[in-house]
């Protein structure tokens, strides 16, 4: 189903809407105007960067996100939509509005999740040494253990690459493998599917080695907080059960309720970047929420991140036009414009490597504060 998708979307003609390890100390050397605040980021991003793989940094206990009173329910998209136009344009609608929709109609099997599911819970059973043996932290991917101050290992999470090799053989991957692929199928689709909707270039479709992915499982338990953050382009998050959780967008905190077995989809800051500001965007993946009648034992959260090899630049991929007042704002594909397209905070954005802004935004720890301001013109 993904893949007929991909060939009808693939024919569409554009819109008028506008694992390695750890990184070695290679700076950017994209110009960009920044503040002495701003300056003084990328100094410590750059130390960090020299510090060796193996040292640890400190753990500090942080607050649950707020969340909204009500969870609402995000647009449904259906990926076997039989008029290829409205899914265009209710994706140009989620996409510029808010930053996410859920899919639904994605032809994965709700088993094979449920599989999925069982099979990552044995992986949470091991042992810490296990867990640190079998999958080694190779900077973003292995196991990764965020403990708070009481050592309750509330926040571990693996990360693996979309092959899900592992070099134990008294373990088995075979359901994470399979439903990994299948959902960067549908996140493929995705990609498509918004670049022709919003206008941009994309850098997919002549060369699949543009973009590569990442499957983010994490147990979730009462009192779980934010993980690590990841740039991504396009992140598809499985919904099992009913379960609420809260998404950290442009607009703040927001609490959503996807169904079952839908696939909750959120844009990521490089999405947002390829497309010059005019979509929003959504931070790291969903948090689920406890203490109300959702599931409040253990549960699995499952992310497919579609994201950028580390050696990327990340460069807006739709075109710029200067006027002759001085003011530069996006341009569509035909040459046109509008007043509500000209420039401003939040629309445009100079290029930068995708490695140090990996890297900075993955150890900081402001969740509010937004890692692209920097990067705006």
């Amino acid at each position: 189903m993904a893949s007929s998708a991909h060939d009808q979307l693939h024919q569409l003609p554009n819109s008028n809407y506008g694992t390695t390890a750890a990184p070695p100390p290679t700076p950017s050397t994209q110009p960009n105007p920044h503040s002495s605040s701003d300056l003084a980021a990328d100094v410590l991003s750059r130390l960090l960067h020299r510090l060796p793989p193996t040292l640890s940094f400190p753990t500090r206990r942080r607050s649950p996100p707020p969340t909204a009173p009500a969870a609402a329910s995000p647009p449904l998209i259906s990926l076997s939509s039989e008029n290829p136009n409205n899914f265009l344009t209710d994706l140009l609608s989620a996409s510029s509005q808010l930053g996410f929709f859920q899919l639904t109609n994605s032809s994965i099997p709700s088993q094979l999740a449920r599989s999925v599911e069982s099979e990552s819970l044995s992986l949470f059973n091991l042992p810490r040494e296990q867990k640190q043996l079998y999958f080694p932290q190779k900077w973003p991917l292995g196991f990764h253990c965020e403990e708070d101050e009481d050592d309750n290992g509330m926040s571990d999470s693996f990360c693996f690459d979309s092959s899900c090799s592992i070099e134990s053989t008294e373990l088995s991957l075979a359901s994470l493998g399979e439903f990994t692929r299948e959902l960067e199928k549908v996140g493929l689709v995705v990609v498509e599917a918004l670049s022709c909707a919003v206008g941009f270039e994309n850098p997919v479709r002549e060369d699949p080695t543009r973009v590569c992915s990442f499957m983010w499982i994490s147990e979730g338990s009462p009192g779980n907080v934010p993980g690590r953050f990841y740039p991504y382009v396009v992140g598809l998050h499985y919904q099992i059960r009913w379960q609420r959780c809260s998404l950290l967008a442009d607009s703040g905190w927001v609490s959503v309720t996807p169904e079952i077995d839908s696939i909750l989809v959120t844009l990521g800051d490089v999405a947002q970047v390829w497309s010059n500001g005019k979509i929003k965007k959504v931070r790291g993946r969903p948090v689920p929420i406890y203490g109300d009648d959702s599931n409040t034992g253990r549960c699995i959260s499952m992310s497919l991140l579609v994201t950028l090899p580390v050696e990327s630049t990340v460069s807006p991929l739709i075109p710029r036009l200067i006027s002759v007042y001085g003011e530069d704002y996006p341009i569509n594909k035909d040459g046109g414009g509008s007043s509500t397209d000209r420039g401003g905070e939040g629309r445009a954005f100079s290029s930068f490597s995708f490695e140090d802004y990996a890297w900075r935004v993955y150890h900081e720890r402001l969740h509010l504060k937004d890692s692209l301001d920097q990067y705006r013109i």
